[in-house]
């Protein structure tokens, strides 16, 4: 390592990546939130007016065994995070070698089931907010009520992820066509059809009292004075519908895309399909819905095990 790169500051050089990032890569500002607090974690630990050249491989060994008390997705994020910054520095001094290399992380993933819900507890959340929708004494309850219902329905009726639902804009959902423009991770697009009739009739319901909403921005789905929704709306609803259920597992509004994945996989749809429907850019990722939840197993169990024919 030259005298040169020895002098590098660590925190000049994390902005100038985090610059890079943002006007030349054009990276998502989620994204380089999250490259912004795992480089500050990771330069933390070398003190103040830290230097390239103190990042050694003794000190990258200790930081990956810190990691340790993390989920392994976020341990494989901080990881990436600081090789994508090594690697910009690489690029940027053709002296530089990104020390991380040397290092031939290997992570394992867990093997961890996502929750799902049945059918029947899907059902059940979507009772409970038909009766809501038919309770309304008043225009606020209803555009609670209305927007709840279009919210839930989409989620369970697309798989989008929560956030590309809060992020939907009112010239990504054709009404007229039934058809959601979805803006996925790493900013890829895709579009689903929304084909049932009782999906469409939640959606234009939706639309027609959000008319009456004043200071209307840009997104979809909004607040009673015309905000943009925010995801912790979302899960606050979706904790509340559990509650109200009587539904002990742990559901989120990822749940309801899991559960979507699942049942479509249990009806014997191709995983290619659910692969594109989801957004997913590996069939690896699809996969982990291949697995059998207890009912589906005993039914095949009972109903097919080849000893039955013998």
């Amino acid at each position: 390592m030259t005298e040169g790169v020895k002098q590098i500051d660590m925190a000049v050089a994390a902005e100038d990546f985090l610059s890079h990032c943002r006007f030349e890569r054009k990276l998502d500002e989620k994204t380089i939130r999250a490259y912004r607090f795992d480089l500050k974690q990771f330069t933390d630990g070398l003190g103040t007016d830290a230097k390239l050249c103190d990042v050694t491989r003794d000190y990258l060994k200790q930081w990956i065994v810190s990691l340790s008390s993390y989920r392994y997705k976020t341990i494989k994020r901080k990881i990436a995070s600081v090789n994508a910054f090594m690697n910009y520095l690489e690029v940027e001094r053709e002296e530089f070698n990104n020390p991380l290399r040397s290092l031939h992380v290997r992570l394992k993933p867990p093997v961890r089931l996502p929750v799902v819900m049945t059918k029947e507890e899907v059902q059940q959340i979507l009772v409970k907010l038909d009766v809501e929708q038919n309770a309304v004494k008043d225009d606020g309850q209803r555009f609670f009520a209305v927007r709840n219902k279009a919210i839930i329905e989409l989620l369970f009726g697309s798989g989008m992820r929560i956030g590309e639902l809060c992020g939907l804009r009112n010239r990504d959902v054709d009404l007229c066509r039934g058809q959601v423009r979805i803006i996925g991770k790493g900013n890829k697009e895709r579009v689903v059809d929304v084909c049932l009739p009782v999906i469409m009739q939640s959606l234009r319901q939706w639309v027609d009292v959000r008319k009456s909403s004043d200071g209307m921005e840009d997104g979809f789905f909004t607040s009673r004075i015309g905000r943009n929704l925010g995801p912790q709306t979302v899960r606050s609803l979706v904790r509340r519908l559990t509650n109200d259920c009587s539904i002990e597992k742990h559901v989120t509004p990822h749940t309801f895309r899991h559960t979507f994945a699942t049942l479509l996989l249990e009806e014997n749809i191709d995983i290619a399909y659910i692969q594109h429907i989801l957004g997913h850019s590996s069939i690896a990722t699809t996969q982990i819905y291949l697995h059998v939840n207890p009912y589906r197993q005993r039914e095949i169990l009972t109903n097919h095990h080849p000893r039955s024919k013998m």
